[in-house]
């Protein structure tokens, strides 16, 4: 017993030179699998995939040009999806893009993109916002809330495609989405004067951050500009080919000239860099949510009106606008960012008032016994001003639907709503207190 222990522990074990390993057996590979697939039903499962994907390829429409038996290219396709519907925009060569007016093939359902918008808790962007939402889109709305108020935009809280971010787009911000609607600066006179620094700011260095962004992860970019870019106009209407008479050391040129320094920005990145643009130059708007006190003329009248105010009136009053509902503005909007064309787009509503009887609608409209009150005309204030919509009309589809009588109430309602309902509600409470 010692022996045997002491010659295991020792000496070396003697080895066999005759071991060889056992020869692979023939159609070993094909054997493992086929038990491999014949275990736990796999096979059931690929024939059932591919029954699936056959009866998926029968259904949709063939790709190929059942004339030349050939696969059309991308120009061919994108100029017959133009043919059939001019109207019908194409996102990228060969794929056509959502048809808002359209129908959706039964047993497809659009895919909802993810989309920013700067600002989207003001006037036009919450109102922008509703239609996203509304057809389905999941939306991130970033707004500093200078001239924003969450009031428009609470209806949407709780809803799962829906986000709010507190940031000034002044400062990078990350994110990843398909499409970018740029909205953020304050638009009305009493704000943009305010702090003309920091206007100017976020048109160049907020659009120069969400250009950059857009650039990053491929998303298309759409620029809000404004009417003002064109400032005193020597040319009536205006025409996107206009390039203006604008006075770049003046009280409003913060905003003017930032506007104009924005637009150029967006043309470099589209041209230098590849980024899918848009550009959209917007005339005065008005409908419910505009704040109230903002110096604009349609809400200073308004206002004015519902407080048993004069209504004031600047300069001789012969000045001319062109006002459109903010539906009609948002329409535009959408049509633009889903066409092909990079713009600009003049959106606005042709049809021209003067101060004098833009005061009598409002008087017609909330009290035919206010007055009217005239003050000395503010600097580098335009005298004319009417989009000419011809590009838009041919190219977009788009003309303004709402004119002023049929969309003004609908502005006075909310604004009568905003300024009283509060004292209302406060009314009952005040009184339980006084007994």
């Amino acid at each position: 017993m010692g022996s045997e222990l002491t010659y295991r522990r020792h000496e070396p074990q003697p080895t066999s030179d005759s071991y060889s390993p056992k020869p692979n057996k023939p159609w070993l590979a094909v054997t493992r699998l086929v038990r491999y697939m014949l275990r736990e039903q796999r096979l059931v499962f690929v024939l059932v995939g591919i029954a699936i994907a056959t009866s998926v390829f029968a259904i949709l429409p063939s790709s190929t040009d059942t004339s030349t038996g050939r696969m059309p290219d991308a120009y061919s396709v994108s100029e017959s999806v133009q043919m059939t519907n001019p109207r019908r925009p194409v996102l990228h060569a060969g794929i056509e893009s959502f048809n808002m007016g359209g129908k959706i093939p039964l047993g497809l359902k659009r895919k909802g993109l993810r989309i920013v918008v700067t600002g989207g808790a003001g006037f036009v962007g919450s109102h922008l916002v509703d239609r996203l939402i509304a057809r389905g889109d999941s939306v991130i709305v970033v707004d500093n809330f200078f001239t924003g108020n969450k009031d428009n935009v609470m209806h949407h809280f709780g809803n799962p495609r829906f986000e709010l971010i507190r940031h000034d787009v002044v400062e990078p911000l990350l994110l990843e989405v398909d499409q970018i609607y740029h909205l953020a600066c304050p638009a009305s006179p009493v704000h943009y004067k305010y702090n003309p620094i920091k206007t100017i700011k976020t048109n160049v260095v907020g659009t120069l951050n969400m250009l950059g962004l857009a650039k990053r992860i491929g998303a298309r970019f759409l620029l809000t500009s404004t009417s003002e870019v064109y400032g005193d106009p020597l040319q009536h209407p205006q025409v996107e080919t206009y390039w203006g008479n604008v006075n770049p050391i003046g009280v409003r040129s913060c905003y003017d000239e930032g506007k104009r320094t924005a637009e150029t920005l967006t043309m470099d990145y589209h041209r230098g860099a590849g980024v899918e643009v848009r550009i959209a130059r917007i005339f005065n708007t008005y409908g419910p949510r505009m704040c109230i006190d903002d110096g604009r003329v349609v809400s200073n009248f308004v206002a004015q009106a519902l407080r048993k105010e004069p209504l004031t009136v600047y300069g001789d009053g012969n000045q001319t606008r062109s006002f459109q509902y903010v539906s009609d503005l948002v329409e535009g909007l959408i049509r633009l960012m889903e066409g092909e064309h990079v713009g600009p787009f003049n959106l606005g509503n042709p049809g021209e008032f003067t101060m004098l009887e833009l005061a009598k609608v409002v008087q017609e409209t909330i009290d035919s016994e206010a007055k009217i009150e005239f003050r000395p005309n503010t600097e580098d204030d335009p005298h004319k001003r009417k989009p000419d919509i011809t590009k838009a009309k041919e190219l977009l589809g788009w003309k303004p639907k709402v004119s002023l009588r049929k969309g003004l109430p609908m502005m006075v309602a909310d604004f009568r709503q905003r300024i009283f309902g509060d004292q209302k509600l406060k009314e009952p409470t005040t009184t339980t207190t006084t007994a």
